[in-house]
């Protein structure tokens, strides 16, 4: 009985429980948000629905994963003593989704930027991918090595590929009215928040890691040593120490990007309603105009 009480009064038990909770919601609303875009309604017409959903479904259950067995790889611990907790599987899953959700991000750009005819917002989404493919290999080398300097240029890659689609958004904005415009500035400023997060928090915490390991002579691992280590060890921990810097990034990361993810798969089912949220440009009336010809 005292050891449950000492679980429940735990704060990394009850955070793993909130994990735990909002991924099983997550998943639910995916699996709502297929059902409404494949019953046959007009919206589920749109020739992008089917690669959205899957990519949405690859972040989704790719989170909710991270989510139930949570993982810091370059530290090698975990919550959950199973060989499903292996960094090598983790870090999988978690390129995947990551790679997905710049994906998602891509299509959207160049979907709303092809019906507003904003050339910028194409540019930006042709290079967010790549961009991002970078940066999870610069997390695998950080990983495979235990060099947190690459988990700072990992996230910076991150910031730099929002900070594009910020720009995308932005060029979008004044193109469309309505709701499609309310979602758009809602994208902005999600976005203004995860660039500040990244720059006032994450990038300086892994460079404060780098410089602690460097400092102490941390010795690094050889890149094929890492892969050994990262599929065969890792280490259960419970204590708040351990995991009080994950908790921030994790908790808004398995949440605010999940429902993110999932808004923009609503978002490109539209495509078909799309072009009625475009602005219009307001054109003085023929007969006024030929009136103050006349008067001149």
């Amino acid at each position: 009985m005292r050891a449950q009480q000492r679980a429940l009064s735990n704060p990394v038990a009850l955070w793993w429980a909130m994990l735990t909770l909002v991924s099983l919601a997550n998943i639910a609303f995916w699996f709502i948000l297929y059902r409404q875009l494949n019953g046959g309604g007009a919206i589920s017409q749109a020739s992008q629905t089917g690669p959205m959903l899957a990519l949405s479904a690859a972040y989704v259950f790719g989170c909710a994963f991270r989510s139930v067995l949570p993982r810091a790889d370059v530290q090698r611990i975990c919550l959950v003593d199973s060989w499903l907790s292996s960094v090598f599987i983790g870090r999988s899953v978690a390129t995947i989704a990551e790679i997905a959700f710049a994906a998602q991000w891509a299509i959207i750009l160049a979907q709303l930027g092809a019906i507003a005819d904003a050339e910028t917002a194409i540019n930006m989404s042709r290079i967010i991918v790549p961009l991002i493919v970078v940066a999870e290999i610069c997390s695998w080398y950080a990983v495979l090595t235990r060099n947190f300097f690459y988990n700072a240029i990992e996230n910076s890659l991150w910031a730099v590929a929002f900070l594009l689609v910020g720009i995308g958004l932005g060029r979008l904005l004044p193109e469309f009215d309505g709701m499609v415009r309310w979602l758009l500035i809602a994208g902005l400023v999600g976005i203004a928040c995860y660039l500040a997060f990244l720059i006032v928090v994450d990038v300086p915490m892994y460079l404060r890691r780098w410089r602690i390991e460097h400092a102490a002579g941390t010795p690094l691992l050889h890149p094929l040593d890492g892969l050994r280590d990262v599929a065969t060890r890792w280490t259960v921990t419970h204590e708040f120490e351990h995991w009080k810097e994950e908790i921030a990034w994790m908790s808004l990361y398995f949440s605010a990007a999940v429902w993110g993810s999932l808004a923009l798969c609503a978002l490109s089912a539209m495509n078909d309603h799309l072009p009625g949220y475009r602005a219009q440009t307001t054109v003085a009336p023929p007969a006024i105009v030929q009136h103050s010809a006349d008067r001149s």
